[in-house]
C-alpha cells in the first residue's frame, strides 16, 4: 500500500501502534452514527477492526503531520449498491476534534486522486445519511455528482427508524474535468 502524503496529512496503512487512537476516535457515539457503525465499546472490539483494515489494503489511516497522531480512517471499498468491480465506493471517519477544519475534504481529495490516477478505477461513489450535512458538504467540495435519494436504505442502530442514503458518483473523465477547471 502506498502512502500518501498532502499539505497537513500522512495517509498510510494503519498499524497496531494507532489502536489507541482509533478508539479514541471510534468510541464517540457522534463519529459512528454518522458513519452507519455504533460507537466501539472497547478497545478489543476496536482491535479486532484495525486489524480488518490492516488486512484490508484499501484502508488508510488518516495521521495528522503536525502530531503524528492518527486522527481518522479512509478507504476505498467494493460497493455493495453496484454489482461492478471497477466501482469503488470511497468511504471516511474522522475525529471530531478534527471536524469542521477541512481534513476530510483533503484527504478525500487524495485519495480521489490515488484511486483514479494510481488504481485506474472507473468510478468512485459515496453515500452519506440525509441528515449529515458535514459529508454532503465534503461530498460537494470534491466534485461528486449527485444521483439521487435511496430510502429507507438502512436501519438506526436500534432497528427502530429508517434513513435515507443520499447517493453520488464521480467517473474518472469527471474527475479530471473538476481537477482541470478547479485549478485554472
Amino acid at each position: 500500500m502506498d502512502s500518501i502524503h498532502t499539505t497537513r496529512l500522512l495517509l498510510r496503512q494503519p498499524k497496531g501502534t494507532d489502536l489507541k487512537d482509533f478508539f479514541e476516535c471510534s468510541k464517540n457515539p457522534a463519529v459512528g452514527i454518522n458513519a452507519g457503525w455504533k460507537p466501539h465499546s472497547d478497545m478489543k472490539e476496536s482491535l479486532q477492526i484495525l486489524t480488518d483494515f490492516i488486512n484490508n489494503g484499501n484502508i488508510w489511516a488518516i495521521v495528522d503531520k503536525l502530531t503524528n497522531k492518527m486522527i481518522g480512517t479512509i478507504g476505498l471499498v467494493d460497493d455493495a449498491k453496484r454489482n461492478n468491480p471497477q466501482v469503488k465506493m470511497l468511504g471516511y471517519a474522522l475525529n471530531e476534534n478534527f471536524w469542521g477544519q477541512g481534513i476530510a475534504t483533503e484527504a478525500a481529495r487524495a485519495i480521489l486522486d490515488y484511486g483514479f490516477n494510481k488504481q485506474n478505477i472507473a468510478m468512485i461513489s459515496v453515500y452519506h445519511y440525509t441528515f449529515n450535512k458535514r459529508s454532503k458538504s465534503v461530498i460537494a467540495k470534491c466534485g461528486f455528482k449527485y444521483e439521487g435519494v435511496l430510502r429507507n436504505s438502512a436501519l438506526s442502530l436500534d432497528n427502530e427508524t429508517h434513513y435515507d442514503e443520499a447517493c453520488y458518483s464521480l467517473t474518472k473523465q469527471e474527475y479530471l474535468d473538476f481537477v482541470s477547471n478547479k485549478f485554472q
